[in-house]
């Protein structure tokens, strides 16, 4: 199973990105997806999730301002993250969700977000 994210970059406050995750190795239409953010010296923060069915759920910090989402003829999961904040500033994996958990990281790419 391989989760591949992209879509990273530096931005200004207020800004946009949109995040992709593309995924292989499995049936994906299948699976609920989730987007985890780190800063170093911290630990791992929710950020978003996109269940079977399309369903979402989101951190409170990132409600309204980002939309997750899928499509199952590409495999792939989109974050998109709109009015920016410097608290955004972070490094976003995307995950499989098994159980409560999540599974099968991907490597993560890296959001600046700067003033």
């Amino acid at each position: 199973v391989q989760l591949q994210a992209s879509g990273g970059g530096s931005v200004q406050a207020g800004g946009s990105l949109r995040l992709s995750c593309k995924v292989s190795g499995l049936i994906f239409r299948n699976y609920a997806f989730g987007w985890v953010r780190q800063v170093p010296g911290k630990e791992r923060e929710f950020v978003a999730e996109v269940r079977l069915s399309g369903a979402t759920i989101y951190a409170d910090s990132v409600k309204g301002r980002f939309t997750v989402s899928r499509d199952n003829v590409k495999s792939t999961v989109y974050l998109q993250m709109d009015r920016l904040k410097l608290e955004d500033t972070a490094l976003y994996y995307c995950a499989r969700k098994y159980g409560k958990e999540f599974v099968n990281w991907g490597q993560g790419t890296q959001v600046t977000v700067s003033s």
